[in-house]
């Protein structure tokens, strides 16, 4: 059984508990008492007949994971508020009405929930910078990820957050994969690959795929396959990479590789074969979308590598704990780390995908400034 089978079972049992501990916390309410008329077995069946219909109608409108997540949610902040009234009534010596910890609860629920939402469906810009003794000179770069179109924008909102970077002058933008998914609609991508094609530049975009971007049903699903969206971005100059080294201008390598998942049919090369006759007074810019071959870049000797894939752990506390832990397979959730003379930077990516809560971290693009020698 696979980690993500294992904590689908987990969070479905705790989401079970959870309906169990509201309904019998709903009961608690002054109104509840009186249209049950006081009588214990029909509070218990209304109780959770109620809980089961306001999650039915979230998994309805938002999906079974939201679903469960914001039942979670609810169940930890009921949890915590009972705790804070129990001790305020033992130490502070005053009493309050039973269901004062659920509206307590309610409230801080939809308001963590809410900024959640928030951070998620709107795009910030993270900076970062990079010093180097390579002779690449000053090289600012645009980096984007995860942009799963057609989940918290579709084509027109994406171009708009590509006028965003436009603004900020970059000399390159590379893209880290999961630019589309099943759910992308071809007018959609059509649309994102028209608004990278408007993209004024000095050396151009570079793309890698994503495990999501090929699709993984058949391309009736979404009317298109991968070798057409490559056709389209390719349509749009855009630079598509896989397992591919190019040098930019005499300055920079850009190797791009392809997406760790087609490791399992032997179709993506090691980094040893990647950088093989490569000059190492050049600096390198290495483009992997899921961050789980850190060591064998560090032996690479590679200047940076970029990474998305993880959606920066996307709920507290996950970033904190997977990054100081070897619960998931990547090697880093988010952010910035260096490894021998290697920088290793995760983004969270600009959109979502099956959740639409980013409590742990905000969407983003980056812009990484670089500086060498001249």
């Amino acid at each position: 059984m696979n980690m993500w089978a294992l904590l689908m079972i987990v969070l479905f049992v705790l989401a079970f508990v959870g309906i169990l501990y509201l309904a019998s916390r709903i009961r608690k309410f002054a109104f509840f008492k009186r249209i049950t008329k006081e009588k214990r077995i029909v509070q218990i069946v209304v109780s959770i007949l109620i809980v089961v219909a306001i999650t039915a109608v979230l998994w309805l409108a938002w999906g079974s994971m939201n679903a469960i997540i914001c039942v979670l949610h609810l169940l930890v902040f009921w949890l915590i508020s009972d705790g804070i009234f129990a001790l305020i009534k033992k130490f502070g010596k005053k009493t309050f009405l039973r269901y004062y910890a659920g509206i307590a609860a309610i409230v801080f629920t939809v308001g963590y929930l809410g900024i959640g939402w928030y951070q998620a469906h709107h795009v910030w810009e993270t900076t970062y910078d990079i010093q180097t003794d390579k002779a690449v000179g000053k090289l600012k770069v645009a980096v984007l990820s995860d942009s799963h179109t057609g989940t918290t924008f579709h084509g027109e909102g994406f171009a708009e957050h590509m006028k965003d970077i436009q603004n900020q002058n970059p000399d390159i933008v590379l893209i880290v994969g999961d630019f589309v998914d099943d759910d992308t609609t071809k007018e959609d991508m059509i649309a994102c690959c028209k608004a990278l094609g408007d993209m004024k530049t000095t050396y151009g975009v570079y793309y890698v795929f994503g495990n999501h971007d090929k699709g993984y049903y058949p391309p009736e699903y979404r009317g298109y396959d991968g070798n057409d969206l490559i056709n389209e971005l390719e349509k749009n100059n855009v630079h598509v990479m896989q397992d591919d080294v190019e040098l930019v201008d005499n300055r920079f390598y850009i190797i791009g590789r392809q997406d760790k998942s087609e490791e399992y049919a032997g179709g993506r090369k090691s980094m040893e074969e990647l950088v093989q006759g490569l000059d190492p007074d050049k600096f390198s810019i290495v483009l992997d979308h899921q961050p789980q071959d850190y060591e064998a870049q560090k032996d690479a000797n590679v200047d940076l590598v970029l990474s998305g894939h993880t959606h920066g752990g996307q709920l507290f506390p996950l970033m904190t704990i997977e990054n100081h832990s070897n619960i998931a397979e990547d090697d880093r959730v988010y952010g910035y780390e260096k490894r021998g003379n290697t920088n290793f930077i995760v983004t969270s990516g600009i959109s979502d995908w099956a959740i639409k809560f980013k409590t742990g971290c905000k969407s983003e693009y980056l812009l990484i400034n670089i500086e060498g020698q001249l």
